[in-house]
């Protein structure tokens, strides 16, 4: 429906459901909307989460299982809740992951 862009070390878990349309209620024909969704390198969509059309999630975000996202995610963050808010900053040891 709408281009679906996931960069280099992205993991998307099952069910997780990338919706890149919705429908303008406004109008009497509920005409289609689409917009691109674009998920950066080292991010994480935890299972059944739902990202909304023209969400941005940036470089390292987590998505928690069950969340729902709109809008640009701000970088190396997790989210979760539905709506999705920012809980923390989300660190890494890379020396772990060699």
């Amino acid at each position: 429906m709408a281009p679906i862009r996931l960069h280099l070390s992205t993991i998307v878990s099952q069910r997780a459901f990338l919706c890149g349309g919705t429908h303008d209620y406004t109008k009497g024909d509920h005409p289609l909307i689409t917009r691109a969704i674009e998920i950066g390198p080292h991010a994480w969509v935890a299972a059944e989460a739902f990202v909304g059309p023209g969400t941005i999630v940036s470089e390292g975000c987590v998505i928690g299982a069950r969340a729902v996202v709109n809008g640009r995610l701000e970088p190396w963050s997790v989210y979760a809740g539905n709506p999705a808010k920012r809980i923390k900053e989300r660190l890494i040891d890379w020396k772990e992951t060699a």
